[in-house]
């Protein structure tokens, strides 16, 4: 379940469905995500510091941090917990198996904590 800090806004390309997908998936979590389309996909992810190989559809904010692109609730709630000092973490591309995309692959991959300077370092496998 959601922490007590619920709401989040999620910036993403008009169109894009599997973006749709990742914010239902989240609501069935108790996260209330506020879907915004925008034209700006690039300044948005240079606004939040997403180094561009951890770059995925959408940018989700959510109580001062980045999460880019399909990453597990689990992971976000662990983030949400621990508090690091950090920009976010990211799902960097579409792994076929995350949350939201919805294919049959059970592809592995990697959600990554991103620090200020744009380093990465593994947050979570999934």
């Amino acid at each position: 379940m959601a922490t007590s800090v619920t709401k989040a806004v999620m910036y993403k390309n008009s169109g894009c469905q599997c973006c749709d997908k990742w914010a239902t998936y989240m609501g069935r979590y108790g996260y209330n995500i506020s879907v915004q389309p925008v034209s700006n996909m690039p300044e948005i992810k240079d606004k939040y510091h997403i180094p561009s190989d951890m770059e995925s559809c959408h940018t989700t904010l959510i109580d001062g941090y980045a999460v880019e692109g399909h990453v597990p609730v689990e992971d976000i709630n662990r983030l949400l917990n621990e508090r690091p000092q950090a920009v976010g973490i990211s799902a960097p591309g579409m792994p076929s198996s995350s949350p939201g995309m919805n294919t049959s692959f059970n592809t592995p991959y990697d959600v990554y904590l991103l620090d200020q300077e744009g380093n990465s370092k593994v947050y979570a496998s999934h």
